[in-house]
């Protein structure tokens, strides 16, 4: 099924902006916030304005056919795959993907009289890529503690600044 049709089919009109914007977001492996997006489609479209991409995004988002995650506390990004999946955000970083999840649904599908139609997981941590820079892999404390360069302090210039 094309956009088009997508779109008419949840009774939006497929104007060029909704379509351009949904087709960047159907492409991307990235959950952009409504700046990026604005960012990338403005790239087709120069004169497409913030607010036409604000309230697209809220249109396309209440018509179901794209994801509003809230994994990032400080702003909203967007997916457009429907399908089960989990997200990812790293705290140092601040990289936000796909993860890997098995697809049960812990909760049956029509738990106490509802339609359950999507479940939502968000998980946090520290990335494979932030760990790498730092010693201690323990998520914990792999912000703090940075792996000791050649040119950094000795590990016993480390040792006097603790004492």
């Amino acid at each position: 099924m094309d956009h088009a049709e997508t779109l008419r089919e949840v009774g939006l009109v497929p104007t060029i902006q909704r379509l351009a914007i949904l087709e960047w977001l159907s492409k991307t492996q990235q959950h952009p916030t409504a700046d990026q997006v604005l960012l990338a489609v403005r790239k087709k479209f120069p004169s497409i304005a913030r607010a036409t991409v604000y309230n697209t995004l809220d249109a396309l988002t209440k018509a179901g056919t794209i994801l509003r995650l809230n994994v990032d506390p400080s702003v909203a990004r967007y997916d457009a795959d429907l399908g089960p999946h989990a997200h990812f955000r790293c705290r140092i970083c601040g990289k936000v993907y796909d993860i890997e999840a098995d697809g049960k649904t812990p909760i049956d599908a029509n738990a106490d009289g509802h339609l359950i139609e999507s479940i939502r997981t968000y998980a946090y941590g520290v990335c494979s890529e932030c760990l790498e820079k730092y010693e201690d892999s323990d998520p914990r404390t792999a912000a703090k503690k940075p792996k000791a360069s050649s040119s950094g302090p000795s590990s016993d210039s480390e040792e006097v600044r603790r004492a």
